[in-house]
């Protein structure tokens, strides 16, 4: 059975009992801080397991792509190693959101797995079933309704049998399958018994009943109804269904191995190291290109930062397998070709995927090269004592000559020592991989504190984990996700911008429900039904007001969002008590709601006009919309040239002179991806969607408030244009009142220019060409007049040269000239000299040059690199005819200059 074949019969499987097939959702989890990336198939339906999600099915069946290669969930450094660890996979899970629970859960799981039919068809006396140490009610189920002896059934604990999707989150006890593979598949034993880790017996698949929620404190929490959470890893599964012992070895990896293992000239299975080098490749080709489909690139911060790390992974391999060039990018093509029937997706972004992945390749390769260098300037702790850059300690003659001897004595020869935390600046700033910096040192003869780089790895893993603990949304979860579970918040400001008879739900202050609040604070409150929009999508909170039924101000609302799904929650300033269950009238800020519309409606006139003259590889990577702007981040791997923005701003605004009417349909998400709506980067989708149109030239899927037609916008203009990250670009701009002041400004700016200069604003350009070629022209003429001043000073001074044991020193300075200009006239006085030194100083800006240049008769004995490192205050080096270096202190010159004559001295 292939993997394919794998998937499609898990699916249907449980499609036919009555569960509905939900497609996977990105690797990048939506709207959810506490995760660096989508780790189980049971992410995306987080807020369903709370209770703050509803959806139009209580059964579900996903295979959903998963990353583990940060924070918690972290198999980055076993990948390649192992039979069966990876960054990315697939998980198989079916789930129940308070419909069925163990009886169910455990029935499925057996038949899938035992059924020739419709299932996979293994043999139940290969099976075993583990359960949490004190769950009778699923040790019983297994033994009396399934009838799996209780021999091959154990109760293990919460380590094994207890699951969290994090540090916080749902959990609850699990019951796993494994398989027997048999003794030839055990890594350490001829035979053994269950439980064993030999590699022997395989988990398969993990059901957890899902009936807790963990917060940040530890606290289990009873989730509103019990559910169910499986996972089975495709992988596995179909490594035993192909009777194979390693993943690696099934139909999912072999194509891009052998298209791998053709690009470097080797053969699977023609040597253990060389396997191990292509099943990384393998995986971290898979994971990289998945990672990038979604939105995610490299970078050295976050999840960019992680894909940058599995991809620099990748492509040290290839070198070691030796594959020079480019690769990675090849091998992308190839598993889109394999996945693309389950992941159609993949299909539009292959392009973009591609190109990215070449560009960071071909970035990589500078990189290494950097870190060669920093390398050899990194200081070894020599066995004496001494801390000698590496360069230096390897040349060190005398080091070798006592390495030697030690050796040929039968001692054994103590090394230098590249300490910890050399080794993690090296690896973590420099991009150095570990198993090349072992290989290096091999070469080289000096050794690597590993313990001091783990310990450093170590705390570095802290911080990032840490930094993914969650925001506000965990923080201020129990009272919010409360108030979700209750009932949802109406929001009707699609439709409108005040509603007169609200009630106030509840009021929350300092993180806690109170009944009623004083005059004059701020805290947060809950309608039942409200027109104010919360931030989401990039777009900010509503501002406004409600006021009492007389009239008088109740409250300054000073913010609007939405902390759980479904529940909308106001910041507010009271100006008079409030108790729940009062009326209010609810006013949204109607300018500030206006002017945000326009620039929302901008944003998608700008996505479309940005994807007919860049390419279609164009996708939104972030946005905020605001009153005053809008700033849109978009993928694409160059600067925008001025053409290119002019057309796309003239596009922008041949729509918003066209006034097209602004439409809002609502249907199934999966009607709406079919339509041609694009669903944006980041976001998480209901079932049902609003999709925003103008017709024939923007369509995708939006929550956020929008104009009714194009002409409401005004006028478009780009501020600026700039690189926000690796492939990623940045438009600000602004519309309505905002662009018109801006042309306005840009006006003033061009009469008061008008004014300055004397000229029309039709003759500007050419006015202001003179004034800049009338500029250069004295630059110039001021250049000359500086080298020839200098070149009479230093000529002067030529004859005041000395004789340093036969050899003819001239060490002077000479002030107003830059590098360039000091360089040419060492150059111009080192031939006029004929045979000798010249070292020439200056003094600009609070620091100083020295150039040091070696007539070629003398370079042997005088080479300018060594001199001038010679020289105490100066840091620099050079080639034996010429050298630079810089100081610190311009009053210091002088004397610096005159310690020229020692240094030749003492080398001759």
């Amino acid at each position: 059975m292939t993997g394919a074949e794998t998937r499609r019969r898990f699916l249907e499987f449980f499609q036919a009992r009555g569960h509905r097939i939900v497609a996977s959702s990105s690797l990048v989890p939506a709207q959810d801080p506490t995760l660096l990336f989508t780790n189980a198939g049971m992410n995306q339906f987080k807020d369903v397991f709370l209770g703050s999600e509803k959806r139009d099915y209580s059964r579900a069946t996903t295979a959903q792509k998963c990353v583990r290669a940060g924070g918690k969930h972290n198999d980055l450094e076993n990948v390649g190693f192992t039979n069966r660890h990876h960054t990315f996979f697939e998980m198989l899970g079916n789930f129940s959101f308070g419909d069925y629970f163990k009886k169910d859960a455990i029935r499925f799981a057996w038949d899938l797995v035992t059924s020739k039919e419709e299932g996979y068809g293994f043999d139940p006396n290969r099976l075993y079933a583990t359960v949490f140490t004190d769950d009778d009610e699923a040790f019983e189920l297994w033994e009396k309704m399934i009838g799996l002896p209780k021999e091959r059934i154990f109760r293990l604990g919460e380590k094994d049998n207890f699951w969290a999707m994090g540090d916080t989150g749902p959990c609850g006890p699990c019951s796993e399958l494994h398989i027997d593979l048999g003794p030839a598949a055990s890594e350490s034993h001829v035979d053994c018994r269950f439980p064993c880790d030999c590699g022997r017996y395989v988990e398969i698949w993990n059901l957890v009943f899902m009936q807790f929620e963990r917060d940040s404190s530890g606290k289990l929490t009873p989730l509103p109804r019990p559910s169910i959470d499986t996972g089975a890893g495709l992988e596995r599964l179909t490594a035993v269904l192909q009777g194979k012992v390693s993943n690696f070895e099934t139909d999912l990896f072999q194509p891009i191995i052998a298209h791998a293992g053709r690009l470097a000239g080797v053969k699977y299975g023609a040597s253990e190291r060389s396997d191990v080098s292509l099943r990384i490749i393998a995986d971290h080709s898979r994971a990289a290109t998945f990672l990038i489909s979604d939105g995610v690139l490299p970078s050295n911060e976050g999840r960019g930062y992680v894909l940058r790390k599995i991809m620099r992974r990748g492509i040290r391999h290839g070198r070691i397998l030796g594959i020079e060039g480019p690769f990675m990018d090849q091998l992308s093509g190839t598993v889109v070709a394999e996945m693309e029937g389950a992941y159609p997706e993949l299909r539009e972004t292959h392009t973009r995927v591609a190109a990215i992945i070449r560009a960071e390749e071909e970035r990589f390769a500078q990189t290494m090269a950097l870190a060669l260098k920093e390398l050899d300037r990194t200081e070894l702790v020599m066995p004496d004592g001494r801390k000698l850059p590496l360069a230096e300690a390897l040349a060190n003659t005398q080091t070798l000559k006592e390495h030697q001897a030690l050796q040929e004595s039968g001692k054994q020869a103590p090394q230098p020592v590249l300490a910890g935390d050399r080794i993690f600046k090296l690896y973590d700033t420099f991009g150095l991989p570990l198993d090349l910096l072992r290989e290096i040192a091999d070469e080289r003869g000096f050794s690597l504190d590993e313990e001091g780089f783990q310990r450093e790895l170590q705390t570095q893993r802290q911080r990032a984990r840490a930094s993914w603990k969650g925001g506000d949304k965990a923080s201020a979860s129990p009272v919010f996700q409360e108030l979700a579970a209750e009932a949802k918040t109406q929001f009707e400001g699609y439709e409108k911008t005040s509603t007169s008879s609200a009630t106030i739900r509840a009021l929350i202050h300092n993180g806690e429900r109170v009944n009623e609040l004083p005059s004059g604070v701020e805290a947060e409150a809950v309608l039942d039904h409200t027109p104010f929009y919360a931030a989401s999508g990039g777009q900010i909170g509503d501002h406004g007001e409600w006021r009492t039924a007389s009239g008088a101000l109740a409250a300054e609302v000073l913010d609007t969002v939405a902390p759980v799904s479904g529940l909308i929650v106001h910041r507010i300033r009271t100006h008079q008590p409030l108790k729940t269950g009062a009326q209010v009238s609810a006013q949204v800020n109607e300018e500030r709601r206006n002017a945000t519309r326009r620039n929302h409606t901008a944003t998608h006139l700008l996505h479309a006009a940005l994807r007919q003259v860049l390419g279609t590889h164009v996708k939104q990577a972030g946005s905020v919309v605001e009153p005053g702007r809008l700033r849109f981040d978009f993928s694409h791997y160059a600067p925008l040239s001025p053409a290119q923005m002019e057309e796309i701003e003239r596009i922008v605004n041949q729509q918003v002179l066209a006034n097209s009417g602004v439409t809002t349909d609502i249907m199934p998400l999966e009607q709406a991806v079919e339509t041609g709506a694009m669903a944006l980067f980041g976001e998480k989708y209901q079932d049902r969607v609003r999709v925003v149109s103008v017709p024939g030239f923007s369509k995708e899927l939006c929550g956020g408030t929008h104009c009714t037609r194009t002409g409401d916008i005004g006028m478009f203009r780009i501020v600026y244009e700039s690189s926000v990250a690796s492939g990623v670009r940045r438009i600000e701009a602004v519309t309505g009142e905002g662009a018109w002041q801006q042309a306005r400004e840009a006006g003033e700016r061009l009469h008061r220019l008008s004014g300055l200069l004397r000229a029309s604003e039709p003759e500007l350009v050419q006015a202001v060409e003179k004034i800049i070629e009338q500029q250069r022209a004295l630059e110039r003429e001021l250049e000359k007049q500086r080298m020839k001043s200098a070149q009479s000073q230093a000529g002067a001074q030529l004859e005041s040269k000395r004789q340093v044991k036969g050899v003819d020193v001239l060490a002077t300075r000479v002030d107003g000239l830059d590098r360039s200009q000091l360089r040419n006239l060492v150059d111009e006085l080192r031939s006029k000299l004929g045979s000798g030194v010249v070292a020439l100083g200056t003094a600009q800006d609070g620091k100083t040059a020295v150039i040091i240049g070696v007539t070629p008769d003398l370079t042997a004995k005088l080479p300018a690199g060594k001199l001038i490192k010679a020289i105490p205050g100066l840091s620099g080096g050079g080639r034996p005819d010429l050298a630079e270096a810089g100081g610190k202190d311009p009053q210091a010159l002088d004397a610096t200059l005159q310690q020229v004559y020692g240094a030749v001295e003492s080398m001759l």
